[in-house]
């Protein structure tokens, strides 16, 4: 008889156990379907068109912001469980020259094809290593040091077409009316910031939810 209220008491505590841990699921994830415009993420309006057409999520962000440096390695992870008509793309943030000149080499390696090469190189520059890269011979050297020529940098660096997407970069942010770094908008349509958020892993979550969102509407317009 002890042996059996031992056990009856052992499969109670694990049955209330696993109750706990399927009610803390179902709370999450009715968390999850409940983030509320102005209060979680903000309205952009007039919305923003794309340059594609899939569900397009821009990271605002700037190479020397220290929490855009460790929102980094999260959202590069994020992106590897997108699905396919998911696309991310990087914009950078200008509210002053420093700024434009690092927005330029974000361009400029773009245009090069080497991104993928310079993108960390970059931020651990300003964020680790403590340099400013303050004009176009400091970068030219960042470059160099990364196996892209200095000759081949400043040529795409003063290029009529990445300053053009610099500028088009400075008029996208301040049309998504963004407030700091690192922000993401989804769809041209939805503004999440760390502060309404709740933190940066809430806002790949948001940013889950309003994609999710947006898919629904594209399905039901195409049934329409």
């Amino acid at each position: 008889m002890f042996l059996e209220k031992i056990m009856l008491k052992r499969i109670c505590l694990a049955a209330f156990a696993m109750l706990a841990l399927q009610l803390a699921a179902l709370s999450a994830q009715a968390q999850d379907e409940n983030y509320v415009a102005g209060e979680h993420y903000d309205v952009i309006s007039p919305a923003i068109r794309g340059s594609s057409d899939k569900i397009e999520v821009t990271e605002f962000f700037w190479y020397g912001c220290g929490h855009c440096y460790t929102f980094e390695p999260q959202l590069t992870q994020w992106k590897k469980g997108l699905a396919d008509d998911v696309v991310v793309k990087g914009s950078p943030a200008m509210w002053n020259g420093p700024m434009e000149i690092h927005a330029k080499a974000f361009y400029a390696a773009e245009a090069l094809g080497v991104l993928d090469k310079m993108h960390m190189p970059l931020f651990q520059a300003l964020n680790v290593d403590r340099k400013r890269l303050a004009n176009e011979d400091e970068l030219a050297d960042l470059f160099a040091a990364n196996g892209v020529s200095r000759e081949d940098f400043s040529k795409a660096f003063n290029s009529f077409g990445v300053g053009s997407q610099a500028r088009q970069a400075n008029a996208r942010a301040r049309a998504a009316k963004i407030t700091g770094t690192p922000e993401l908008m989804v769809a041209g349509k939805y503004r999440i910031s760390t502060r309404k958020a709740g933190g940066q892993a809430n806002m790949l979550k948001i940013a889950d939810f309003l994609i999710e969102k947006e898919r629904a509407m594209q399905m039901a317009d195409s049934k329409s």
